[in-house]
């Protein structure tokens, strides 16, 4: 039922807490999971500090994006890995009719502070707009 599996990552709490949930229902499902990280590039500063800012985003990206990668890896579930720049809600939802995923798995939350609520409002947008159903995992209280 589900071949294809697209997890959007930040790297944070919210996204490792989706992660499992991702690699249950790719077992279950003999699935491939397609990791997403997006470089937000629509709260870059001046132009002076963007390149700095930009290389910055891109290398803590391409490191969730290696951990992530080396998680799945361990549980035996086959990977395919993008990073990407620009609005991560546009960004996501792109990849997935692209691709064509059958399901999307993200946290509701994200890093602490503003990029929680941002990560947030962005699953939001994607909740609403995909036509792939995508399943929601709240951080719990543990963590």
């Amino acid at each position: 039922m589900y071949g294809d599996i697209l997890f959007p990552t930040d790297g944070s709490d919210g996204a490792d807490e989706a992660l499992a949930h991702a690699l249950e229902l790719a077992e279950t499902h003999d699935a491939s999971i397609h990791v997403l990280s997006v470089v937000d590039s629509t709260y870059l500063g001046s132009a002076a500090a963007e390149a700095t800012t930009i290389e910055s985003l891109q290398e803590q990206t391409e490191q969730v994006i290696d951990e992530t990668v080396d998680d799945i890896a361990d549980h035996g579930a086959a990977v395919v890995a993008e990073h990407r720049m620009g609005d991560p809600y546009e960004e996501i939802i792109d990849y997935a009719e692209t691709t064509g995923v059958d399901m999307i798995v993200m946290g509701t939350h994200g890093r602490s502070g503003l990029d929680r609520f941002l990560l947030g409002s962005v699953t939001e947008k994607v909740v609403r707009t995909a036509d792939a159903p995508v399943l929601t995992v709240r951080l719990s209280d543990d963590t």
